[in-house]
């Protein structure tokens, strides 16, 4: 605010700043998907409605609705704070870098690996129900949505919509193939532990595409290179 700049009256968000509505309707969102999760680790897939979830939030079935169309929507959501703050940290990173570059320093940047966990319990608590696997689309989908989004602010408006929707399709693949892996691993194990082992996973992953995927003898041969860095390196082209 300049030194001539009269404060704001009372009340009044600064410039760029959330208001109070909007902050308000935050509040709300998160708390529905709060009790969303709650009554799934409580309760169990199938064994809740989208009343029981309006009633642990305080708020009214109209008033579900007019955040999230459906049950599946409102638990989906609860992973969507993982991946803002990763997007946070891609939009920090050097516009010469490559898309996958900043993408795994993204990820390295959440150092805390409870991070991950939201995401993590979900995929979790929806792997013996697959009547909620859509919970889990739905969230992969809004991550796909957002990792175009991001590309396309790096690289302009004019590039091209396939390239996008590869490029994000193959980093979405990467991810549900970390959390796979690291579910085959761990199970539902959601120590700060286990979640560092997925973080690395999901951090890895972005690293063999970065590579294009090389046989596993150029992938040792070039590790050692790698962790002398703080901030990996890939050969993509993206």
């Amino acid at each position: 605010m300049s030194p001539n700049q009269p404060p704001a009256p009372p009340g009044t968000a600064e410039p760029g700043a959330p208001s109070r509505r909007e902050l308000n309707k935050a509040a709300t969102r998160s708390s529905i998907a709060a009790a969303a999760l709650d009554l799934l680790r409580g309760h169990g897939p199938g064994n809740f409605t989208v009343e029981d979830i309006a009633a642990a939030a305080g708020v009214s079935r109209r008033t579900f609705f007019n955040y999230f169309p459906s049950l599946e929507a409102a638990l989906s959501s609860v992973a969507d704070g993982f991946m803002d703050r990763a997007l946070e940290q891609f939009k920090l990173r050097p516009n010469d870098e490559t898309i996958l570059e900043s993408a795994q320093a993204a990820l390295m940047a959440l150092a805390d690996p409870m991070s991950v966990a939201p995401m993590a319990e979900l995929f979790s608590l929806t792997q013996d129900n697959r009547s909620l696997a859509r919970s889990e689309l739905e969230a992969w989908d809004h991550c796909t949505g957002q990792i175009i989004d991001a590309a396309r602010s790096r690289l302009g408006e004019e590039v091209s919509e396939l390239y996008l929707h590869a490029l994000a399709g193959s980093v979405i693949s990467c991810g549900k193939a970390a959390m796979n892996v690291w579910f085959a691993e761990r199970g539902p194990d959601l120590s700060p532990e286990s979640l560092a082992v997925l973080r690395q996973h999901l951090i890895d992953a972005m690293g063999l595409l970065g590579a294009g995927f090389a046989p596993p003898s150029d992938i040792n041969n070039s590790a050692a290179a790698a962790a002398a860095s703080s901030v990996p390196t890939t050969t993509d082209r993206f």
